[in-house]
């Protein structure tokens, strides 16, 4: 009885039945992530619950952060964890045993390499592979040391360790420079460099924007790989036999594992949301047109939902009822 009239308490003073529980989005530093982000947290408030502001965090520090809450009554979420990408970082904060990720959130996220197409047509340069060639290599040398610049990934993102590890499997480390650090700046450069006409070679995935800018087919060339070589999967080939290194990849939300029993309407609501590749990166297209705050983004996840009001609605009705 003491619990319920601390409930009805609770709900006057608040108006939200789960004003005691803390709700922790989790994101990592890429901008184009915000976007599918909010929309987890205004499904989660239509859900009554109070979301705390976002905290930025690396994602091996994210899934940490998560699995070290796996008892609690509060909830910590990721809504951008990549699988199998991430397959190792998730293991090693202990898994299914103590992380929560049923469902797929964005399906087909492909990555891989990609050159301009100029050079690609006139080279006939077809696999990451031929860059194995001093000559081929040269071809994308932007600051003259002979060598290929890879405009490449984030250490911690995990594409990195793929990246590296495909380079020694391939013989690519003698002639191809693979550039880290901050992703935006390294690609802004590639981009500038294509637009004065020079060739490019880089690293991106989808949905992100930058295919967006750079088109492939039209502005760029995928690269494919002679055979798969990969630290995570066997086998990185697709269904029609081809293979560009890196296996397609399922976006999932993940959270602690205890709103499986403290929160199934939370549980239930992390497993069926679902966005397409497509709505995400015309969202992350709109970054690169100036609208880059994070106002902006918040505005653009409310404007997906209205768009599609009868789909958010039957996400909050089904985690609803599982409550």
């Amino acid at each position: 009885m003491k619990k319920i009239l601390l409930s009805f308490v609770l709900i006057f003073l608040t108006g939200s039945l789960y004003a005691g529980v803390k709700v922790v989005p989790l994101k990592s530093s890429i901008a184009g992530e915000s976007f599918q982000t909010y929309i987890v947290i205004d499904a989660l408030k239509a859900l009554g619950y109070q979301v705390e502001p976002i905290q930025e965090v690396a994602y091996a520090v994210g899934y940490e952060t998560i699995a070290q809450n796996s008892k609690s009554n509060d909830i910590y979420f990721l809504a951008d964890s990549w699988r199998p990408l991430h397959d190792a970082m998730v293991e090693k904060a202990g898994g299914d045993k103590k992380l929560f990720s049923k469902g797929v959130y964005i399906a087909n996220s492909a990555q891989g390499y990609l050159i301009d197409k100029k050079t690609a047509d006139k080279y006939h340069i077809k696999y990451i592979n031929q860059l194995k060639d001093p000559k081929i290599a040269k071809l994308f040398d932007a600051n003259g040391d002979g060598k290929a610049d890879l405009a490449g990934c984030n250490p911690g993102w995990g594409c990195e360790k793929v990246i590296n590890y495909q380079l020694k499997a391939y013989g690519l480390d003698k002639t191809v420079t693979h550039n880290q650090g901050q992703y935006s700046a390294i690609i802004a450069d590639a981009i500038t460099r294509y637009k004065k006409g020079k060739p490019i070679l880089y690293y991106t995935w989808t949905p992100y924007w930058v295919s967006g800018v750079l088109v492939p087919g039209k502005d760029v060339t995928w690269l494919q790989v002679t055979h798969s070589a990969h630290p995570i999967v066997k086998s990185t080939k697709l269904p029609n036999g081809m293979d560009f290194g890196f296996s397609i990849n399922n976006q999932k939300i993940v959270a602690n594992k205890s709103i499986e029993t403290k929160h199934p309407d939370v549980a239930k609501l992390f497993s069926i949301m679902k966005l397409s590749v497509n709505d995400v990166s015309s969202e992350n297209l709109l970054i690169t047109k100036g609208q880059d705050k994070d106002a902006d983004m918040q505005r653009h996840a409310k404007m997906w939902i209205k768009q599609h009001q009868a789909t958010f609605d039957k996400w909050i009705q089904e985690a609803k009822a599982a409550k």
